[in-house]
Parts: C-alpha cells; structure tokens; sequence
C-alpha cells in the first residue's frame, strides 16, 4: 500500500516544510510517501471563494485514483485518539488498496469531493491554517506507524 497526501497550497512557509519533513523522512519506505500539492487559486476582492473551491476541488478529483481510499481533513470529521488513528490506519493497510488524504483549500472541497472521500477525519474541532494540518497530520502518522511497530516514540 502507498499513501500520499494531497494538498492545496503549494507555498507554505519553512517551518512548515522543515517539520513535515522531519517527520514524513521517518515514515517506512514501503509506504512510498508523497506530498502531492495543488496550487491555491487565487481569491480577489469580489469575493470568488465559491468559485476557487470549486476549481480546486475538480484539480483534487481529477487527482484521485479510483481505486484508491479516500480521507478528507475536515473540522467537521470524525475526531480520533491516536490509538483508533492507529487501528483505522491497520484496517486501510489491511483493505490492499492505496490511501490518499486530502487537505482542501481555504474554503474547504465541494460537495463533490466530500462524497468522494472514504472518512472524513478532524483533527480537532479548531479551525487550523493549513501548514499546522500538514504538521499535525504528518507526525500523527508517523505516531501511528510507531504504534504499529512497537517503537517507543508514542508513550501515553
């Protein structure tokens, strides 16, 4: 199984990308992790939000396999401990099939692309700029594959 993640917002700033480095170069290499990065469309001043998240989540369907399983980052997911985060991601590995999680843009994916996803995954009930979702994201799987594997990092 691989598992990328699928990100509008192609400029983040250093930090962001230093610590999802960090912790994404931990990941197991049969894994074959990738960042995938959909540009931002760009909002003017009368407002072409509705308009921008439409595009970019026709750039994020038109990215997804259909054979691939589908989780989309979303305040309004399902929130999840690190430890059934763990058991999901066992089930997902186990199903066969490659995993894509997908962080919208600003305003969020259409209806289209929420219909799309397999689970729906919050983070937490806040709404976080992005590049902390890429953070959080990325040790919180990292954190998982430690459970998974026995290693020491996760201590609760």
């Amino acid at each position: 199984m691989h598992i990328r993640l699928l990100a509008v917002g192609d400029r983040q700033p250093s930090w962001v990308d230093d610590a999802f480095g960090i912790y994404s170069a931990r990941y197991p290499r049969e894994w074959k992790f990738r960042l995938d990065t959909i540009a931002t469309v760009r909002r003017n001043k009368s407002n072409q939000s509705p308009q921008a998240m439409a595009r970019e989540s026709e750039q994020i369907l038109a990215r997804l396999a259909t054979t691939e399983q589908v989780v989309l980052l979303d305040e309004r997911g399902k929130q999840l401990t690190s430890a059934s985060f763990t058991s999901r991601l066992t089930e997902w590995q186990q199903d066969g099939r490659d995993l894509c999680f997908i962080i919208g843009g600003p305003d969020g994916v259409s209806e289209a692309c929420r219909k799309r996803a397999d689970f729906t995954w919050s983070l937490s009930p806040l709404t976080l700029p992005h590049g902390m979702v890429r953070v959080l994201f990325a040790e919180q799987l990292y954190r998982a594959w430690s459970l998974q594997a026995g290693h020491p990092y996760h201590r609760a």
